[in-house]
């Protein structure tokens, strides 16, 4: 029988702890983040007395190596919000928050579809940016709240990796004897999924109650390519299409926004500042000193 080396013994427990907290803590750390979130979505709809949901895809470490996502819309997104749309009382308003680079059309319709037909006053709240299909959603909203910095985009469809309109470009210059069969097929699906998107956008527009000529230029502005697929639409210009956008962004929803969490790496961050709010009185303090 082999000797008790107390010395071995307490290696082994402590390299054992160290192992099993290295597993544990990303839990931890999980559901420790996941409860802030949850007191901060509270604290915001007690304030403004609403259901709130959010729909925020940043880049997150997950799991034990922190290896990094990129999130998007997609249909498990649309089948939570429906579920919560469903779970709130027709007579309380919703405040959507939404930062997004877009994703699967279908989901996003879904999801308009669904704040459409909210009888209650819908407000869709962008802190930083919501683009494509987040853009579609924002449309469905009675009022958009935008960061006065913050942008949505351009909803022209996509087909595959390229846009619609650009395809059909592609009639426009060659004749249908020197284009290929599945460049016409491709534009085909490209001149109906313009149409598609451009109908959607008028329709979805009118059941807020907006008038029909200005929807469709709206519409028009939006969906046929106008733009490339990243522009970056501004508050000015938004509101000189006719669409009701504020910039009232409420304070708690910036300090949700801190609690989801952007690249994590080796490198230190390459935007940093002194995380406090100051004052003009602190700027002339800090002048005489």
């Amino acid at each position: 029988m082999p000797a008790y080396d107390p010395f071995s013994y307490m290696f082994n427990l402590l390299w054992f702890l160290f192992i099993f907290f290295l597993v544990l803590n990303p839990w931890l750390r999980k559901i420790s983040l996941q409860r802030a979130r949850e007191a901060a979505i509270r604290d915001i709809e007690r304030r403004r007395n609403s259901r709130v949901i959010t729909m925020i895809h940043r880049q997150e470490a997950m799991g034990f190596l922190g290896i990094p996502i990129f999130r998007f819309i997609n249909i498990e997104d649309s089948e939570r919000v429906l579920r919560a749309i469903r779970m709130t009382p027709d007579s309380m308003p919703i405040d959507f928050i939404i930062h997004t680079p877009g994703g699967l059309a279908l989901a996003a319709t879904q999801i308009a579809n669904a704040l459409a037909k909210h009888k209650a006053p819908v407000r869709v709240i962008v802190p930083h940016y919501a683009m494509s299909g987040g853009t579609l959603i924002a449309l469905a909203a009675d009022e958009i709240i935008m960061d006065e910095n913050a942008v949505l985009g351009p909803v022209d469809p996509q087909i595959g990796q390229m846009p619609a309109a650009s395809i059909l470009k592609v009639l426009e210059q060659k004749e249908a004897k020197d284009i290929d069969d599945q460049t016409l097929i491709l534009a085909d699906v490209s001149r109906k999924a313009i149409d598609q998107m451009r109908e959607y956008i008028k329709k979805l527009l009118t059941s807020k109650g907006m008038e029909a000529q200005k929807a469709e230029r709206i519409a028009e502005e939006l969906a046929i390519g106008k733009f490339t697929h990243d522009y970056p639409l501004t508050v000015d210009y938004l509101r000189s299409l006719g669409l009701n956008v504020k910039t009232e962004v409420p304070q708690e929803v910036y300090a949700l926004m801190e609690l989801y969490e952007q690249p994590v790496g080796t490198q230190p961050p390459s935007v940093q500042y002194i995380p406090v709010p100051y004052r003009r009185s602190d700027q002339r303090e800090n002048s005489k000193s």
